[in-house]
């Protein structure tokens, strides 16, 4: 079956660093990842390219920065007040996700800080990285009513591939906001970027 918008497509990859070899992420040893074409799940330069596979085929794809997660933008560095920041232990280099404006997850790192300031960047930690995957086809099948109608396959409720950092929603409820109010870029306004802490990893995915 031809992999084309609205279908659903199955797989399992391995996402490398093109500069070093570094494995950023990977799905090898667990449930392959579903999406639906179209919908802008995965990073653009990556969903072109598996346009051009079918189910079974194998393939490494190089995704340069601008077709995956963007060059780095100096802008997107902010100094915020460490009391937003309250009751969270800062680490650096950790990622905070919250909640932005706009209903979308927003994903940020720590760069530094210290007894009155907290450096952020917003920049997607694989910003300005050309990325490398190893990608195995699983399945290719069409998308059903439901799936078309809510943009998400079967049950997964609205995977973040694509639009946040790796590859796994985020649950937003427990987290504190450290963010409360907007930076003046087009990486999004206001909204919380405080909660739960994560190693930054990659992600094959897209911009939460």
């Amino acid at each position: 079956m031809l992999i084309c918008d609205n279908k659903v497509v199955s797989i399992h990859y391995e996402l490398k660093s093109v500069d070093n070899g570094e494995i950023l992420d990977s799905n090898l040893n667990a449930a392959p990842l579903s999406f639906i074409v179209g919908k802008g799940q995965i990073i653009p330069g990556l969903e072109e390219k598996i346009k051009e596979l079918k189910a079974g085929d194998s393939s490494n794809i190089q995704v340069a920065a601008v077709d995956a997660y963007g060059e780095y933008d100096s802008n997107a560095v902010q100094t915020l007040p460490k009391e937003q920041f309250a009751g969270l232990e800062l680490q650096i280099g950790m990622t905070l996700y919250g909640q932005g404006e706009h209903g979308e997850t927003v994903q940020v790192v720590v760069k530094n800080f210290n007894d009155e300031t907290v450096e952020i960047d917003f920049n997607h930690p694989l910003a300005g990285k050309d990325l490398l995957f190893a990608i195995n086809v699983v399945e290719v099948r069409d998308a059903t009513a439901d799936e078309l109608l809510n943009g998400y396959v079967g049950s997964q409720g609205g995977c973040g591939c694509g639009t946040g950092g790796s590859c796994h929603t985020t649950n937003d409820d427990d987290s504190e906001c450290c963010g409360g109010h907007g930076h003046d870029h087009e990486h999004g306004e206001g909204g919380c970027c405080g909660g739960e802490s994560h190693s930054h990893g990659g992600g094959c995915c897209g911009s939460h």
